[in-house]
């Protein structure tokens, strides 16, 4: 049986299948062996016999989240609120260069669009050249696009606390997510444990939540690599005067001419210039 890791409980991997078939399964010990632990959304091949598994070979990975631990997603989709929280464009910021820098495509979905007008958040990751998806969890508008985009794929979603990710979750499988929801009260202090969970949505794909996706390991990110986790930044580089140019204190600088220009937001440069300095200041691990 060939299926998809879905949950992993105390050493217990649940793995279901295209025909929706689910099996709970063991890795083998050539896996302990080799130092390989199974992950939520690894693709396997299992071996069944009364009822139970055992896992027998996992696929390569397409992508590798560490935080949280989750194998083969093929879209984060960034929430962020209108308003209620305001939205917080560093920390918008800060979740793409996360996907970017893990090799998987972002979206940016606005929520709450019944409180306030997203156009101009809209506007800003449009420019930067991102799918963007204004909805509201309330009144069900925009859930039909934001389907249509993650439709027969593996979708994150991440996001602050308060933005409205279970509400989205929700509507998107039907079933109110209690286990894959992240506690409102994680942001003021309270530690709460739970697992990740993919749960499938129409088209054969799946979705579930990812806290701690907010948190970018920057020392893990090559410098040369901050400006390309920002597209628009890396597109004009070509326009500066010097090679390799920072785009913080040199003449000529194309990006941020069109920073004065407002061709390319402020808080975009802001978020990049912030990350770029601040990696400059971690040393290269050996």
């Amino acid at each position: 049986m060939k299926g998809i890791i879905y949950k992993g409980i105390g050493g217990f991997y649940y793995v279901r299948n295209a025909d929706g078939e689910e099996v709970e399964c063991k890795a083998r010990g050539k896996f302990r062996k080799d130092r390989v632990i199974p992950m939520i959304g690894d693709e396997v091949e299992v071996d069944v016999k009364n009822g139970k598994g055992s896992i027998v070979s996992i696929e390569t990975r397409r992508t590798r989240l560490v935080r949280p631990p989750v194998a083969n997603i093929d879209i984060v989709v960034i929430v962020a609120a209108a308003k209620s929280p305001d939205p917080n464009a560093a920390l918008i910021d800060r979740m793409l260069v996360n996907a970017e820098s893990n090799g998987i495509e972002p979206i940016v979905c606005i929520n709450k669009t019944d409180l306030a007008d997203a156009s101009e958040l809209e506007a800003i990751y449009k420019g930067a050249g991102y799918k963007t998806v204004s909805v509201s969890a309330e009144t069900g508008g925009g859930v039909d696009e934001l389907k249509s985009l993650i439709r027969g794929r593996i979708a994150a979603f991440a996001g602050v606390s308060g933005v409205g990710k279970s509400s989205l979750l929700t509507l998107i499988t039907g079933n109110s997510l209690e286990t894959g929801a992240v506690s409102e009260k994680i942001s003021r202090g309270r530690h709460t444990t739970r697992h990740v969970e993919l749960f499938p949505t129409e088209g054969g794909g799946y979705v579930l939540d990812t806290p701690g996706f907010s948190s970018v390991e920057i020392e893990d990110i090559p410098l040369e690599m901050i400006e390309q986790c920002f597209p628009e930044i890396a597109e004009a580089s070509g326009g500066c005067r010097f090679r390799g140019c920072a785009h913080i204190g040199e003449p000529d600088c194309a990006v941020k001419a069109l920073v004065a220009e407002k061709k390319i937001a402020q808080s975009r440069y802001c978020s990049y210039k912030e990350l770029y300095e601040l990696r400059k200041g971690k040393k290269e691990w050996k």
